[in-house]
Parts: structure tokens; C-alpha cells; sequence
């Protein structure tokens, strides 16, 4: 057999690199706050004193007995073992490149191959093209090159919710309600939001011209805006009464310091009097960053764990811990709600179950997600980057949710509209193929939905929580008690 220079490259390294450097060791257990479990002794059989080991019995004809596959996946392999398996890559490379009817792009069959590998571990590894690893950081970082306008799609036009306060667009004059016609002279119509948003964001310092109808006005109004930095808005809050509703829509870069303005702005409307309660809305809030559901909940903390990570390696294991700062002070007698449902996954559980554990909050709604898992981007410079799961979270009271999800204090269902019926529920973490499971752990079986109603009038679920704090309802959950 011919061998390529891949596969020569693999056996050699296998035949060249000592033992010691291709079989990975085992790392010591990570510390953690609480002593290991006792291993159990088994009971001795009845004709076995007690300090005697078993004697296992020879196969019949004197052959070893076949390992079990428990035995097979705990052996370390060896590594010309592994490296065959490269080989074997190799090989399939070489004829799909040789043999396939087109000539394939070669980036693009390695690039597959490297996802379809990390994509085997669970559904939340992956690799991230170097495309995709823009928009990520984009993501997460809750900043872009754009002009600062909320739009929505209505009737296959793009209407203007509302310009972000000292941006490019608030400045130029575009106004709520303004319908977004032509982007650099091309017609809006026919476009997908993302494609128009799209053509709105670019690099800072580029130029871009929008024309708007707006009515009351004959004539289309054009603008040249030029792109600067914005912040995505990841919080908002409104008043009900004199109770607070403080909305969190992702953890990103922005969740922290908008929660933190949000507190302010809420004070100085009602001259530094507290409102009678602030209800923390996580409803459909996917997660984000762990360092931000840190921050979100230790702003309602004055001290213990908030959440524990551990991983197979010492430094994917911690306990981040709240800390007293003048903001908990501000609030620490403030009562609070917080609203989850089956879209409130990942950060969002973390700050659900701190603040359920430490009797700092009452949930409502109905049961989050499930996503107990931590995942590391790790960056593969000009080839993108990798998301791979290294660790696994644990509220303050040691519980995993994973496939399981935070069950509220007080369950409060939505309701739903006809047309949603049956459409409204998914089973989340438990339902997806391939998901991490843990040995003992019951999961879900059931859906939870995920239909929040447009108008707060209609919100079962907010209103239930505001009629909570107003005591015009009563359940034993609320107030939190701690023991």
C-alpha cells in the first residue's frame, strides 16, 4: 500500500515520540469544599470471612476472559492505536480529494472534520470559523460598528423601534416609527432583517446612507450616518406601580453595568425612595458570560457562593463568592421576584439558583432550561477558534441542573393562545442529542414553555409576581425565609 505523506507523518510520530508524551495522565481530583465520599466495602459472601478477597474463578479452558467495555474505555489506548486512527483520516482524505466527482475545498473538508469531532462531544462544543468567531465576540461583547437603531420587520418593512440614545442615528434625527426604505440605495424591500441589519453595521468610521418614510412627512428623508461604536441595550426596566421590573435579555459585556444603571436610574426617578420590590425578568435570557451572572447576582448578595465549576483540570474548578458592595447595601431589604422559564438557560440559572439558594429571591414561573455546563472559546488565531466544555456548574447548595433545570418556587403558567397551543414547550437540555448526563441525576421529561405575551397586561406570570409583592397574593415562598 502507497503511503501518503500524511499518514507517513502520523507513524512516524507514533514510532518517534516517547511513551510518556502521547499517553495523557489522568489528572489528580480537583479540591473541592467538601471531603470525597467513603468508598463502600462490599459485603463478604457467606462462605468468605470478611478480611479475605474474592478468588476469581479460571475461564473455562484456561482462556482469559474477554475485557468489558467498562475495562476497554477506562485502559488508556495505545498510541500506535491512536495514531491508526489517523492514519485511517488520512486515507479517506486522500481518496475523497483524488476520487470525489468535483475537486473538494480542502479547508473546508479539514474544517468539517474538526467540527464534526467536537460536535460529537455534546451539543454545545463546537468549532467556530473565523466568520463565526466575530460575530461571537460581537455577541458577547454587546458592542458593533453600527448607527444605533432598535428595528423590527413588519409586513417585509423595516420599521424603527427606537434610536439608542447618543448615537449616530439619534443624533442625525431618525425617529420611533420611521420605516427604513433603501440602505446605500439599495431597496429594503425583498431584504431579511438580519440581511438589512447587516448592511446598517460595518466598520467604525465608514459611511452609510439610509433613507426613511416617516409619516405625516411627503417626501422620503435621507440620511448619511457615519458607523461608531454602539452598546447593545442588555437591560431594560419599566415601572409597575411602585414595583420595578428590571429585564435581562442576555449576559453580555453590557448585563452588569445595566442592571447597575438601571438600580440608579430607578431610584432617581422616585428621589431615592426604593420601590416596593423589584422583579428580576431571565424569562428566554439564553446565558452568556459566567463572569457577568457572577456580577448580576452578587449585586443582590452581600456574601457566599454563587456558583462552583469543576472540570477534569485544577483550574477549571472554583467557587466564585459575593462580596458586600454599596449596591447589595442598597438593596438588601428590598424584596425580590425573579421570572425564569423554559428559555432561561445556562448565566441565567446561575444567578435563578444563587439567589433561590440563598433565600435572597422568590422564583416564578415555570422550570428553566437545564444547561449545567461551562464552556472555554479557545482561539485558534487566524483559524477561528474552539468552543469546547470544560466544566460542569453547581448551585450554591451543591445542586447540578443539568438536563434537570431550576424549578420555581411558585409555578405559574401562562395563557397561551390558541395558535401557539402544543408549539409553546420544549423539554430543553434533556431533549438534545448527545447531551452531557450525570450518573444518579434524574432529567426532564416534560416541556416547560417558553410564550411570554407581548403586553405586560396579559403577563400571567408578571402580574402574578406584582400582585406577590403588593400582598394582594400570598404563598408561603414569599418572602424567602433563610434557615
Amino acid at each position: 500500500m502507497r503511503l501518503t505523506p500524511l499518514r507517513t507523518l502520523a507513524i512516524a510520530l507514533a514510532l518517534s515520540l516517547p511513551a510518556g508524551l502521547l499517553i495523557a495522565q489522568e489528572p489528580a481530583p480537583a479540591p473541592t469544599t467538601e471531603p470525597p465520599p467513603a468508598e463502600e466495602t462490599p459485603a463478604p459472601a457467606p462462605d468468605q470471612a470478611p478480611d479475605q478477597a474474592p478468588v476469581e474463578e479460571p475461564a473455562p479452558g484456561g482462556e482469559e476472559p474477554e475485557p468489558t467495555p467498562e475495562e476497554n474505555a477506562a485502559a488508556p489506548r495505545d498510541p500506535l492505536e491512536i495514531y491508526s486512527d489517523l492514519n485511517l483520516f488520512g486515507e479517506i482524505f486522500d481518496r475523497i480529494r483524488a476520487e470525489y466527482v468535483d475537486p473538494p475545498d480542502e479547508q473546508e473538508l479539514i474544517r468539517a472534520a474538526i467540527q464534526g469531532m467536537l460536535t460529537s462531544l455534546d451539543p454545545h462544543s463546537g468549532y467556530l470559523p473565523p466568520a463565526d468567531y466575530d460575530d461571537m465576540r460581537e455577541d458577547t461583547s454587546g458592542e458593533f460598528g453600527g448607527l444605533g437603531i432598535e428595528v423590527t420587520m413588519e409586513e417585509g418593512i423595516v420599521k424603527v423601534v427606537s434610536p439608542i440614545d447618543d448615537t449616530p442615528a439619534a443624533r442625525a434625527g431618525i425617529l420611533a416609527n420611521d420605516l427604513i426604505v433603501e440602505i446605500d440605495g439599495t431597496q429594503v424591500q425583498g431584504l431579511t432583517l438580519d440581511d438589512a441589519v447587516g448592511k446598517m453595521r460595518g466598520p467604525l468610521g465608514t459611511k452609510v446612507e439610509i433613507t426613511v418614510a416617516r409619516e405625516g412627512v411627503p417626501e422620503p428623508l435621507t440620511f448619511e450616518l457615519e458607523r461608531a461604536t454602539i452598546s447593545m441595550r442588555a437591560v431594560r426596566w419599566s415601572m409597575e406601580g411602585d414595583v420595578a421590573v428590571v429585564r435581562l435579555a442576555r449576559f453580555s459585556e453590557q448585563a452588569f453595568v445595566g442592571i447597575e444603571k438601571a438600580i440608579k436610574d430607578i431610584y432617581a426617578e422616585r428621589d431615592k425612595a426604593p420601590p416596593k420590590g423589584i422583579i428580576l425578568d431571565l424569562r428566554n435570557n439564553p446565558g452568556g458570560l459566567v463572569d457577568q451572572s457572577v456580577y448580576v447576582a452578587d449585586a443582590f448578595l452581600k456574601q457566599g457562593a454563587i456558583v462552583l465549576t469543576r472540570g477534569r483540570i485544577a483550574q477549571e474548578s472554583a467557587r466564585y463568592d459575593a462580596q458586600p458592595d454599596p449596591l447589595d447595601a442598597q438593596l438588601t431589604d428590598v424584596p425580590l421576584v425573579v421570572l425564569i422559564n423554559g428559555g432561561s438557560a445556562s448565566a441565567s440559572e446561575i444567578v435563578a439558583g444563587a439567589l433561590q439558594d440563598h433565600k435572597r429571591a422568590t422564583v416564578v414561573g415555570t422550570r428553566s432550561f437545564g444547561k449545567g455546563s461551562v464552556q472555554s472559546i479557545i482561539s485558534l488565531g487566524p483559524d477561528g477558534a474552539m468552543r469546547l466544555t470544560t466544566a460542569r456548574y453547581y448551585t450554591p447548595d451543591n445542586r447540578s441542573i443539568q438536563a434537570l433545570g431550576i424549578t420555581p418556587d411558585i409555578e405559574v403558567k401562562q395563557v397561551v393562545p390558541e395558535e401557539f397551543q402544543g408549539r409553546d414547550e420544549i423539554i430543553g437540555e434533556a431533549g438534545l442529542a448527545g447531551h452531557i448526563t450525570i450518573e444518579g441525576q434524574e432529567e426532564t421529561t416534560v416541556g416547560s414553555s417558553v410564550y411570554v405575551p407581548p403586553e405586560a397586561a396579559d403577563d400571567a406570570q408578571l402580574q402574578y409576581a406584582v400582585r406577590l409583592i403588593n400582598g394582594e397574593e400570598t404563598d408561603p415562598a414569599f418572602p424567602p425565609k433563610a434557615e
